[in-house]
């Protein structure tokens, strides 16, 4: 299982960024599909999750409304679109992916190396 992250980067508040994570080595279709972070000194926070079909995302409240999760099944590829960035919403975004269901408890079994984006004036 590979998940490579792309596309943090540094940006003042209010800006945006788009996220992608390209997967491979796994049913892409078959998985729920995770997006996490990390700032330094802080505990792993859960960020959204996507699976497919009917099922809405799921956004944690503090990205709900700024934050879109999508996914390309045919590139194999996971999305988050950034908007109205603020400066706590700088960490260390991985990308992760489980067949099972899960939110705020156990961690996805596979998981990128992250990509950092860091929103500064």
């Amino acid at each position: 299982v590979q998940l490579v992250e792309s596309g943090g980067g540094a940006v003042q508040p209010g800006g945006s960024l788009r996220l992608s994570c390209e997967t491979s080595g796994f049913t892409f279709s078959s998985y729920w599909m995770y997006w996490v972070r990390q700032a330094p000194g802080k505990e792993l926070e859960w960020v959204s999750r996507i699976y497919g079909g009917t099922e809405s995302p799921t956004y944690a409240p503090s990205v709900k409304g700024r934050f879109t999760i999508s996914k390309d099944s045919a590139k194999n590829t996971l999305y988050l679109q950034m908007n109205n960035l603020k400066p706590e919403d700088t960490a260390t975004y991985y990308c992760a992916a489980d067949f099972r269901p899960l939110w705020m408890d156990t961690s996805p079994s596979y998981r990128g190396q992250g990509t950092q984006v860091t929103v500064s004036s």
